[in-house]
């Protein structure tokens, strides 16, 4: 009877043991409040104001992650992230009738080396930008590095960069005397050959690069995606979309899945200096034509800004920068004798109010000024937003 008791112990502690060597997290967000967002073309403006409005300071998404050891420093994890829209009534938050997909990969981590994964996930600008921007990546205008269009709450996009990449695979190195780097690839292609009809050959290519590197008080990444996709149908290389002959705010977004080369490159610091923390930034994305290498657009920003706790349960931020477009063909060229340019300008004031670790009031106010150039009037836009966060 002893030894049968002490084999169902021994068997008990074993499977506690082989239990205790994997977990899975639930975990999210829920963002709502009230959001007001003016925009102006020209004279006529369109104002936009929702009461349960969501998502001003950060999107609102039901994750799951988890690992598993697999011994000898060997692991396996995964992450399954969705955005929620907490105020529309469609299924599951997306008003396209199904989860949208923010990342989802799976992976295997060697210690001391370093980890390996596949799936949707984060392109090394869209991570740096997360770790050195005051703002903190919130979805109110007048963020001119992690730029919005102007509809508040949707946080999936930004019209500066790309923010992932679908049917990647991610390197992620441990950290060596302060750095770290990332890498991401992303192939897909397809290749119609048949007899009857004319070859057709679509190709879509990603890759990114980013390093990271903390010492003491400062962070410093440094980071860029390059993307491309080209359509041929049999000798000829046929272009989806064209960049615009005219720089206009927010028309420049996720150009990955169109004719066009996508090239962001990106640099951001903070240092903490106790009472406050100091953040400067700068990224450059040029879109360039398959077909003609001197038609491209680019988007070019800078912007500094600070982020402190003024109490210990009341933090506030500020941003402001400026840019510039640079758009247009050697067509446009040959008859305006130079390129259109047309410069803008953004900045954002918040402040939190901590009820707890994860749960916090918040306001939120952002503007952004577009000038008139030669190809088209000014325009500009603003918004705030007023809302309750909680994380789990």
């Amino acid at each position: 009877m002893k030894k049968s008791l002490l084999a169902v112990a021994a068997i008990g502690a074993f499977a506690s043991a082989a239990q205790a060597q994997s977990s899975v997290t639930v975990y999210g967000i829920l963002d709502v409040g009230f959001q007001g967002v003016t925009t102006r073309v020209g004279n006529a403006k369109t104002n936009v104001t929702k009461f349960n409005g969501e998502g001003a300071e950060t999107t609102s998404r039901l994750g799951f992650k988890g690992t598993e050891d697999l011994g000898g420093g060997m692991s396996a994890f995964f992450t399954a992230e969705f955005a929620l829209v907490p105020t529309d009534v469609d299924l599951s938050g997306d008003k396209n009738t199904g989860l949208a997909n923010r990342q989802t990969f799976v992976g295997l981590k060697k210690n001391g080396i370093g980890a390996v994964a596949m799936g949707t996930q984060y392109t090394p600008v869209h991570l740096a930008v997360g770790r050195t921007d005051p703002g903190q990546q919130n979805n109110m205008l007048g963020n001119v590095i992690y730029a919005q269009g102007g509809a508040s709450g949707n946080g999936q996009t930004t019209t500066a960069y790309t923010t992932r990449y679908n049917n990647a695979l991610t390197l992620q190195s441990e950290t060596y005397a302060g750095f770290s780097a990332y890498g991401i690839y992303n192939n897909n292609n397809s290749n119609a050959n048949n007899p009857a009809t004319t070859q057709a050959v679509t190709n879509n290519e990603a890759l990114g690069l980013g390093i990271n590197y903390v010492w003491q008080k400062l962070i410093v990444d440094l980071a860029v995606n390059s993307s491309k996709q080209q359509t041929i149908t049999g000798t000829t290389n046929t272009a989806a979309a064209l960049p615009p002959t005219t720089a206009v705010i927010g028309t420049i977004g996720n150009q990955l899945g169109t004719s066009i080369g996508t090239l962001t490159s990106y640099a951001g610091a903070v240092y903490d200096f106790g009472i406050l923390k100091a953040y400067a930034q700068y990224i450059n994305t040029k879109y360039t034509s398959n077909l003609d290498s001197n038609a491209y657009v680019t988007r070019a920003a800078q912007q500094v800004g600070v982020r402190s706790f003024v109490t210990p349960t009341i933090e506030a931020f500020g941003s402001v920068g400026n840019g510039q477009f640079t758009a247009g063909s050697a067509a446009a060229i040959a008859t305006a004798g130079s390129r259109a340019t047309q410069d803008f300008t953004g900045y954002q004031l918040g402040a939190n109010y901590w009820l707890s670790k994860r749960t916090n009031m918040y306001a939120i106010f952002g503007s952004t000024q577009v000038s008139t150039s030669s190809v088209s009037v000014s325009e500009g836009g603003s918004s705030y937003g007023l809302g309750l966060r909680h994380t789990f």
